[in-house]
Parts: structure tokens; C-alpha cells; sequence
């Protein structure tokens, strides 16, 4: 196809460049967008908020003396791997509503979100253990944390345009395993996994931009940009990943090798649900680094550098624009 992108999958480690490039964009009148980007106005999906507010829960229960749910401590990896699963269903919903535009408006935002949360786990065979929470603990959970699931729910409803006539829709999110794995990622790591595990109306319209950094760089940037405390944490462009989850997690992904073994070129292979999909996909070249400066006012972007980011951007989306869907 030579029109505009459908639905893009921004993919890398973390702290590659993913939100530099969404910054970026967003920066950038509609006609360079559609023009050199084949972009329309974007809408974008994210599963970090989500992350967060995992985390969030985990230090809740923590100040209450109760046991973790979904980390060990704040330094560690997901206790039950199954939830990178669990944030694709959220993503699959979140998806499924920019269609669909339902009327949402319960009396409770933390207890809507823990009901959505326990029904993504159930579905990726995890335990919905908020829901089995004793009532006490809950009610205290809902509290603390009613004001962070409103604005949450607010902001996912913003999102959603009057139409998606004309416009693309940007999923970001990061996926890898522990350093050294071999290939290929085994479930519920990675991206082959994740994949798996997105809708068929994602599957039968998405491509993927993936922003290409090794796994020593990433570390590095990811270290750079993250600000301590909750601005920080809550934040896209300023959150930090832990280190053991940098190592365990994100120590390496299987990108290349889906790219490698897919029986299309220039297509990963996805099988989900007994169907079998190619998606487009490019590599923005980002070992390198063309992004770290968008980070500053756009009024301050060394003419040289902004130059070098639109050249990288333009050809690998004008690749996913052009590559036939099989």
C-alpha cells in the first residue's frame, strides 16, 4: 500500500527512541506527516501506563503490610511472566474502544481497573488476584489509588477521536528476555509471544516500526533519562527501568530473529488463534543515536540532527507504506 499507515506497532528496548520518534512526529505539521511519513493524525496506545500502575498497586499493599501481587519489590522483574501477556489484553481493549467509542463511566475508576486487570490476567491463564483480595484490603487499594485510575480512564477517553477516518494508530510498547537467551524467546517472553497474544483486528492492519539499538545502549540511555521518584516513573518520556529488570528482561529480544526466520522478507510471521499473519516491519536505525536531542525544545534541534532523524524516518515508513500485505 502507498497511503496512509493503519496501525503501526513502535517496538525496541527500552529508552531506544520510541517516544523521542512520537515526540517528534507530534511535533510536525500534517503535511510533512502524511507526506514524508505516511502518517495521519496519530492516536497513540502505550502499555507503560499500565506498568505503572502495577507497580503503584505492589507499593500500596506493600504500605498496607500486605504481599506483592505483580513484583517482588520495585527493583524486580514481573512475578508472574504471564503479564506481558496481561498488557496486551489491556492494549487489545484499549484498541477495540477507539472502534467502537463505548460510554464508560463507573462510580469507581481504581475498581474498574482492577476488574480489567484480573479479567486480562484470566485470559492469559494468570490469577486475577485482585478480585480475591480480602474486602478490607481492597477497599483500602481503591482508595489510594482512585485518584491515579481516574486520570488514567480520563486520558484513555480523551484518546479516543470522533473518527478514525484518515488517521493512524501507534502501539508502543517493549519486549525482550534475559540476557544471553537463545533464540528463539520462549512464551511468554518476547515478541513473538506478545504477537501472538494482539487481536486479529490489530493483526490484520498492523506494521512494525522497530527502533534498532543494541541491548549495552539501551542500558545506557535508560539510565540517562530516568528522573528519580513518581514524576519520573509516571512518565513516558522520563521513567527509568530497573536494572534487574533491564538484564532479565530487556537483556536481548528477538526482533532480528523474527525478521531472520520469517518465510516473507521484510515480514514478521505471526500465528495466533490457528491463523497465520505477516506483518510489514522496519528497522529505524537508531545505534547511532538520531533521537536523544528531540528530548529539548524543538526550537533548539541542530538543523544537522533534525535532518538525520526525518531521512531515517521517512525511509523506513515509506518502506511499510510500500510492502505489500500477504
Amino acid at each position: 500500500m502507498n497511503g496512509i499507515l493503519d496501525t503501526i506497532l513502535l517496538t525496541a528496548l527500552p529508552a531506544s527512541g520510541k517516544s523521542e520518534v512520537r515526540r517528534y512526529l507530534a511535533l510536525q505539521d500534517a503535511k510533512t506527516v502524511a507526506g514524508s511519513f505516511h502518517m495521519g493524525p496519530t492516536v497513540q496506545l502505550d502499555d507503560y501506563p499500565y506498568v505503572h500502575i502495577m507497580r503503584r498497586i505492589s507499593e500500596e499493599l506493600v504500605e498496607i503490610g500486605q504481599p506483592q501481587i505483580f513484583f517482588a519489590s520495585t527493583l524486580e522483574p514481573f512475578s508472574e511472566p504471564r503479564d506481558w501477556g496481561t498488557l496486551i489484553e489491556l492494549v487489545n481493549e484499549d484498541y477495540a474502544d477507539l472502534h467502537e467509542r463505548p460510554r464508560i463511566d463507573p462510580d469507581s475508576a481504581a475498581l474498574w481497573l482492577f476488574e480489567r486487570i484480573d479479567a486480562a490476567r484470566l485470559a492469559v491463564g494468570a490469577d486475577p488476584a485482585l478480585g480475591r483480595l480480602p474486602g478490607d484490603v481492597r477497599s483500602r487499594l481503591q482508595d489510594a489509588l482512585e485518584k491515579e485510575a481516574r486520570d488514567l480512564l480520563d486520558e484513555k477517553l480523551a484518546g479516543i477521536p470522533d473518527t478514525l477516518k484518515g488517521r493512524t494508530i501507534v502501539i508502543e510498547f517493549a519486549r525482550g528476555g534475559a540476557q544471553n537467551s537463545p533464540m528463539p524467546l520462549q512464551p511468554p517472553f518476547g515478541y513473538r509471544y506478545s504477537f501472538s497474544r494482539l487481536s486479529d483486528e490489530i493483526l490484520k492492519r498492523a506494521s512494525v516500526l522497530y527502533i534498532w539499538v543494541t541491548p549495552e545502549e539501551s542500558r545506557r540511555k535508560n539510565e540517562e533519562r530516568a528522573k528519580p521518584g513518581r514524576e519520573g516513573d509516571a512518565s513516558i518520556l522520563h521513567h527509568g527501568v530497573p536494572i534487574k529488570v533491564m538484564l532479565g528482561d530487556y537483556g536481548t529480544d528477538d526482533m532480528g530473529w523474527l525478521i531472520e526466520h520469517s518465510d516473507h522478507p521484510g515480514t514478521v510471521k505471526v500465528e495466533a488463534r490457528g491463523r497465520v499473519f505477516h506483518l510489514p516491519v522496519a528497522r529505524f536505525d537508531n545505534r547511532t543515536d538520531l533521537t536523544t536531542f528531540v528530548r529539548e525544545e524543538a526550537s533548539t534541534w541542530p538543523a544537522d540532527k533534525a535532518a538525520a532523524i526525518r531521512a531515517e524516518l521517512s525511509r523506513a515508513l515509506s518502506e511499510l507504506a510500500a510492502a505489500p500485505r500477504h
